[in-house]
């Protein structure tokens, strides 16, 4: 890597995944315009989330990250980010309650827009067009109009990110999040079955020890952490002139800060030496997460952690493995040896999605509840064995009732996947889903770790 660092050094760098656009005049003006626009996030924000991530470093927290696949621009509205945060709420008290742990939450939200594919072009009827690469790049539609990348989308796609993160602000430090409404977080289509009764129980524990509280003179009105929550943003960091132009000096520390999201974290597909997309994240102050799955060649990783934090600093990186049910045994330990050799202080998360994507017999992308629930599983008890911290989950879910992954208690079948099948990319867990994969790993850390919950 090269020892000057500037928002737009990527560019001299191998770049893979990025669009072609027609006009780069015009990629110019949307990115230019966007210069000029406000920050979505803030340096003080980013610097109180590290200060959380060193905790989970030190295995003192436990990091909660969940939201869209990728979001869209037709699906955007308040309902659905009320019900993704009300839900990543719910988790957090249960894993809370499991882990005897603070949980700092990440929502995949407010900006995660663009997506890497697997193949630049698809196929339909012998036409041949660009591949769907995310909202913020080109449109859903097979058409050649909608696939042609077009830059005015980066706009568009600012505009929802600032709407997104006025509301979850506003639902973080509104009272939306106060503690006394942990019964009235739960939704219709949650509130039956063996996972609502769990809740309904553990939240008439949270209800009893606030009136105890009460009694001592400890309310929301006393205390703030009883009524608001810290909820910060995170997206892939994929699309690099968005990221560019949403880079900014830090007045007060001369820092340069990413203002798109506080988290932001380098693909599998974009994870390589001479990355133009390693050499952005080198220079910002933000945490990054880097996905490792079964294709990692450890000694390059090595060499990537030491170009994005060559000061060892706690939180800095988060290792995010992704490898699919039967291979975490097969990497996942000699990974964490190896990394402990070095002496790199990284925060271990767990991203059991991306491994576990089939096909099912109805033609539908769907992922099986239980495979995702095994790799998480061997996850936590191979941390547990090599005495480390299992520090987080990385989920793709929603709040909404879709019908994309198959299994749990909702007993969504292969058949039923079309029902309420909505992703414009890879299937989510529904709520009820999300839930109880919250209570079955709080289960899991509690058989491992001896507490009780």
């Amino acid at each position: 890597m090269a020892n000057k660092w500037s928002p737009s050094s990527w560019n001299k760098f191998t770049l893979k995944h990025l669009p072609v656009y027609p006009s780069q005049d015009d990629l110019s003006n949307a990115t230019d315009q966007l210069k000029q626009f406000p920050p979505l996030v803030f340096a003080g924000e980013v610097r109180a989330l590290n200060k959380s991530l060193a905790q989970v470093a030190e295995g003192k927290g436990y990091i909660l990250q969940g939201g869209d696949c990728a979001e869209s621009f037709a699906e955007f509205n308040a309902n659905n980010i009320r019900d993704t945060f009300r839900v990543i709420l719910q988790m957090a008290i249960i894993l809370t309650a499991g882990t005897h742990l603070p949980i700092v939450k990440l929502g995949r939200m407010a900006g995660q827009f663009a997506k890497p594919r697997s193949s630049d072009t698809e196929k339909k009827d012998g036409i041949e067009l660009s591949s769907y690469k995310g909202d913020i790049i080109n449109g859903i539609s097979f058409d050649k109009s909608s696939r042609n990348p077009d830059p005015n989308r980066i706009l568009k796609a600012y505009s929802q990110a600032a709407s997104t993160l006025n509301l979850l602000r506003a639902f973080a430090a509104g009272g939306f999040a106060d503690l006394k409404h942990v019964q009235s977080w739960n939704m219709g289509f949650v509130k039956s079955g063996p996972q609502a009764e769990r809740y309904r129980d553990l939240a008439n524990q949270i209800q009893a020890n606030l009136n105890f509280m009460d009694a001592l003179g400890i309310n929301a009105e006393t205390t703030t952490q009883l009524r608001k929550v810290d909820f910060y943003t995170s997206h892939e960091a994929l699309l690099l002139p968005y990221e560019e132009a949403l880079t900014r000096m830090d007045s007060t520390s001369g820092e340069m800060y990413n203002t798109s999201a506080h988290f932001l974290w380098i693909g599998d597909r974009t994870r390589f030496i001479d990355s133009g997309h390693i050499e952005y994240c080198r220079g910002i102050k933000n945490p990054i997460g880097i996905k490792c799955g079964p294709k990692l060649n450890p000694d390059e990783l090595i060499k990537m952690i030491d170009i994005l934090n060559p000061n060892n600093t706690a939180g800095k990186i988060t290792l995010i493995s992704r490898y699919g049910k039967g291979l975490v045994q097969n990497h996942l330990p000699n990974l964490i040896k190896r990394i402990q050799s070095e002496g790199k202080i990284v925060i271990w998360s767990c991203d059991p999605m991306h491994g576990n994507t089939i096909k099912s017999e109805s033609g539908y992308k769907t992922r099986p509840f239980d495979h995702i629930l095994d790799e998480v599983k061997t996850n936590i008890e191979i941390h547990n064995s090599e005495g480390t911290h299992a520090g987080g989950i990385h989920l793709e879910m929603t709040g909404q009732n879709v019908t994309e992954c198959t299994g749990g208690l909702a007993e969504i079948t292969d058949k039923s996947l079309g029902d309420r099948y909505h992703t414009h990319c890879d299937p989510r867990l529904n709520a009820s889903q999300a839930i109880e994969l919250a209570f079955l790993i709080a289960d899991v850390i509690q058989k491992n770790n001896n507490v009780s919950i």
